[in-house]
């Protein structure tokens, strides 16, 4: 099957006066592909997202994310792409279906497609009867199930997760990986990071920071190959041992 790049950095640099926090990295990630974007804390790795999201302009280097320059077409590249955070991903004083509008709104989704996808979307996720619930009073797992199911209602190119499954239980996590797997297999592009390296084995290919570089990028069976590990967390360990700088 011919190969679709979908995101494109190369050579991108965030400094910060004189700290440089994202150093020259140059990477492809293609259509469909599970991603795995992995650094300690402080290894620039956030702040790398946030340049392809299109919400920081890099200091140099170039890249395209959905087919759109970070640098010029930002506005373009938050329409064409979902994102999940850990921190935040809804709102907890609005009911389940009051999200859901909010956000396709947001994507620029008309009103007859927004109905008719939310009642297709609750049916799917068995959250029917939960539709009028407000979202501070489902559990956390559910939280996190219904916040990917609204990041990606707008079917777009790609989705950004950053550390999605932090605080929930393993069983909830595997869940959570079907509904990636299930996006990647609609050609969804799933850029994920994570602290969990069990969740890092699930990646189709898996990069590692350090200090503002990419140390390692390959597929989980390839580095471990490499560094002669049994765990991508002996592959992570032997890397951020490396690191010079603090968070």
């Amino acid at each position: 099957m011919e190969r679709e790049t979908v995101i494109h950095a190369e050579e991108l640099t965030k400094r910060f006066g004189n700290f440089t926090a994202v150093d020259r990295i140059s990477f492809d990630v293609d259509r469909g592909e599970v991603f795995g974007f992995l650094g300690a804390n402080g290894a620039g790795k956030t702040t790398a997202m946030r340049m392809l999201c299109g919400l920081s302009r890099p200091t140099s280097g170039t890249g395209t994310v959905a087919g759109f320059d970070i640098a010029r077409q930002y506005e373009k590249i938050k329409r064409n792409i979902g994102y999940m955070s850990q921190k935040f991903s809804l709102y907890e004083d609005l009911k389940v279906w009051e999200n859901i509008r909010l956000y396709a709104g947001i994507y620029g989704m008309k009103g007859a497609e927004i109905a008719r996808k939310t009642d297709e979307l609750l049916e799917r996720l068995d959250f029917a009867g939960e539709r009028n619930t407000m979202v501070r009073k489902l559990p956390l797992g559910w939280k996190q199930k219904l916040a990917f199911s609204v990041s990606i209602f707008h079917d777009p190119a790609i989705v950004f997760l950053d550390e999605p499954t932090g605080g929930v239980d393993p069983y909830t996590r595997r869940q959570f990986w079907e509904m990636i797997y299930e996006a990647a297999d609609r050609g969804i592009t799933v850029f994920v990071t994570t602290h969990y390296m069990d969740e890092a084995e699930y990646c189709d290919r898996v990069s590692i920071m350090v200090d503002g570089r990419i140390d390692a990028l390959d597929t989980p069976h390839n580095l471990k190959e490499r560094f002669g590990a049994r765990s991508m967390e002996e592959v992570f360990h032997a890397l951020a041992r490396k690191a010079e700088r603090k968070e």
